[in-house]
């Protein structure tokens, strides 16, 4: 049977992708990337806000249509957080699955070819939605992509951070961390497979290993990932890159495995939010406006050219016009490398969703998009102080006129900016190559190689 994989939200979502369909060719079926050709068709979706609950709906359909004799499955946090409503809603969907049941995939294809044989239950959708397990639970297979140059490397899965906008941990379940050599194993195969990025990634990275070894073990971590390979940049990882890091966990001791060890990109994603100590005591978040200051400066000393990425949400009930300025005045005065700010979305559930001093939508998204307007001109400054400059660039791959597309140690796989270059060499994604900046533009740089 050949199984098809719609992968949409977070990088968290494409690592689990990557686990169902290690699974699936373990019990000895394969995995197409053309739909019409699949057997199966899963929708691996997104349910954290609104925008890609929508999203997620809408692919679903765009599936729907396709489908012909496919069993089409929708899987991940859309699952786990509506199976009741989604079963009412889209008839169509022959099986939903929670984000706790994907080493049940081929048992649970199984069981629904077997009652429809039977004619028994092939008119209505199987749904399986199992609670958040205790403890954290590996995939038995992984399967990399074919050219796995730049991976993700899950080190725990849950959340306890349980943040008054934020539904994730309802989805997901408390914070469950990786047994470290697990880590570490994982890590040699995917050296050995190719990967020369790492990002690690869990709804919470600072946290980790507070629940099984009593202490933050980060900084550990980070130290014995950067031991593979040895002095040598070109074994094991050349970069280490951590998203999803809280503030009030950067600890000194991250700060400074960071800038000791080579290996680790000067970059960390920083979702900070706010900094209205008003609004971030109504968002339940452990930082304030001094703790993130003190933060920023720790980091910038420690890394002078560490490029800092973080999101701001506007518009979260009873945030005040004084609230948002100050807001304003931060991200403008702060000159953040990489930014992003996000309306607040109102979700059923949240202790911030049931509050009666919601903000109009429309002040919401004008508060984001004039922080973001401010931005592009500070995006463009940044990259224009890097003209002349020469900087390590991971190749991506090639544009539709045959230049060559590469990022910085200073930008993730998707989200960040990109190099624009051309080469004599024939280059392949993966490689590491040395390029002169010569243009700059709002979200890209312009170079070429440099011998």
């Amino acid at each position: 049977m050949k199984l098809y994989i719609e992968t949409l939200g977070c990088p968290k979502n494409f690592n689990d992708s990557e686990g169902i369909a290690g699974i699936w060719e373990k019990a000895g079926m394969t995995v197409t990337d053309n739909p019409a050709n699949a057997d199966v068709i899963l929708v691996n979706t997104c349910g954290f806000i609104n925008d890609a609950k929508t999203e997620s709906i809408n692919t679903i359909f765009d599936m729907i249509r396709l489908k012909e004799k496919q069993i089409l499955v929708v899987a991940g946090c859309l699952s786990q957080r509506y199976p009741d409503e989604l079963v009412q809603e889209i008839p169509e969907v022959d099986i939903f699955m929670g984000v706790n049941d994907y080493e049940r995939l081929p048992e649970i294809i199984e069981c629904y070819r077997t009652d429809c044989r039977n004619g028994e239950k092939c008119g209505q959708a199987h749904v399986y939605r199992s609670p958040a397990p205790c403890e954290f639970e590996e995939f038995s297979a992984r399967k990399l992509e074919d050219n796995p140059y730049t991976a993700t490397l899950r080190i725990a899965e849950g959340c306890n951070n349980c943040c008054a906008y934020c539904i994730i941990p309802q989805i997901r379940g408390g914070y469950r961390s990786r047994p470290m050599e697990s880590i570490l194993a994982e890590a040699e195969t995917m050296i050995a497979a190719g990967t020369r990025e790492v990002i690690l990634i869990a709804q919470d990275v600072t946290e980790y290993g507070r629940d099984i070894y009593g202490e933050l073990k980060l900084p550990e971590l980070l130290n014995r990932l950067c031991q593979i390979g040895g002095d040598d940049l070109n074994m094991g990882f050349r970069w280490i890159r951590l998203m999803y890091c809280y503030e009030d966990k950067i600890t000194n001791e991250l700060i400074d495995v960071m800038a000791s060890q080579p290996r680790i990109a000067n970059y960390i994603d920083i979702p900070l939010q706010h900094v209205s100590n008003n609004v971030l005591r109504g968002m339940r978040r452990r930082s304030t406006s001094g703790s993130i200051r003190n933060t920023v400066d720790r980091l910038r000393k420690a890394m002078p050219d560490i490029h800092i990425r973080t999101t701001f949400i506007t518009g979260f009930p009873g945030e005040t016009q004084e609230d948002f300025d100050m807001l304003y005045d931060f991200a403008r005065d702060t000159r953040f490398e990489r930014l992003g700010v996000f309306a607040y979305s109102q979700e059923e559930g949240t202790s911030a969703g049931d509050r009666e001093d919601q903000i109009p939508e429309e002040i919401r998204a004008e508060r984001a998009d004039s922080i973001m307007r401010m931005q592009v001109d500070i995006s463009r400054e940044i990259n224009d102080a890097k003209v002349g400059s020469s900087l390590d660039v991971i190749v991506d791959g090639t544009d539709e006129e045959g230049a060559y597309i590469g990022r910085t140690m200073y930008d993730a796989p998707e989200i960040d900016n990109t190099v624009i270059f051309s080469s004599d060499d024939e280059l392949k994604p993966g490689d590491f190559v040395k390029v002169q900046i010569m243009d700059a533009f709002d979200y890209d740089l312009v170079g070429v190689q440099v011998k």
